[in-house]
């Protein structure tokens, strides 16, 4: 068998071949199975979180803000750790982003307050003398929508059997206790803020865009 091989070349060359992808599949392939695994600690977002992405997602951050931190030295130095694809276990969409008009934000969560951004949202070149992003004024007026944001948790967890109700996971229950979770972790968030009138509608059982986007970015972690 060997000396066949050994006067047929091609034949060589092509077990050769063969060998060595079957031995790169072995080694490779369970590694990126478990890398794309959710890494410890990675939770769902929560109700308000994901409320405060669609938030993110329909004022069009993703456009101007990536969120994915490259394996260079330049960006860990600026954003912090590289990301790896198990936090991006619970996204969808994944807003990777392909264009920095802005900073990455993969980690903002650890560097940026709730005061900053409630400040930053509603003046940014307050915040980051010469910015040219704009104001997002409306998101101080407009409410944010919990039951489509409930929806989405709930259509994740049965279709897609994200889990949400195991333990060390934010707990999702029915609608009414969904609704009763989100007030309370709003509540953390408006008490940090200083706006009147987001304090006044929350008050009054509304939860404002502001406060649901500032949820999301304090989660990106």
């Amino acid at each position: 068998m060997f000396h066949w091989l050994e006067k047929n070349p091609f034949f060589f060359a092509v077990g050769v071949f063969l060998v060595i992808a079957y031995a790169g599949i072995v080694t490779v392939l369970p590694d990126f199975m478990e890398s794309a695994r959710p890494l410890k600690g990675t939770k769902p977002y929560t109700v308000l979180q994901l409320a405060g992405r669609h938030v993110y997602i329909k004022d069009s951050c993703n456009a101007c803000h990536s969120q994915m931190i490259r394996p260079f030295k330049s960006e860990t130095d600026r954003y912090g750790k590289y990301s790896m694809s198990g936090e991006y276990a619970y996204d969808r969409p994944f807003l990777w982003g392909s264009k920095r008009t802005g900073p990455d934000l993969m980690r903002v969560g650890n560097y940026r307050t709730t005061n900053w951004h409630e400040i930053h949202m509603y003046k940014p070149s307050s915040m980051v003398p010469g910015s040219i992003m704009p104001s997002y004024k409306h998101m101080f007026t407009n409410t944010a929508d919990i039951e489509t944001a409930y929806a989405e948790a709930y259509t994740v967890k049965s279709v897609f059997n994200v889990p949400y109700d195991e333990e060390d996971m934010p707990k999702l229950g029915t609608w009414e206790e969904a609704q009763k979770t989100a007030i309370a972790e709003a509540q953390l968030i408006v008490d940090d803020m200083k706006d009147p009138q987001v304090k006044e509608a929350f008050a009054r059982g509304e939860i404002k865009e502001i406060v649901a986007i500032i949820a999301y970015l304090n989660s990106l972690q």
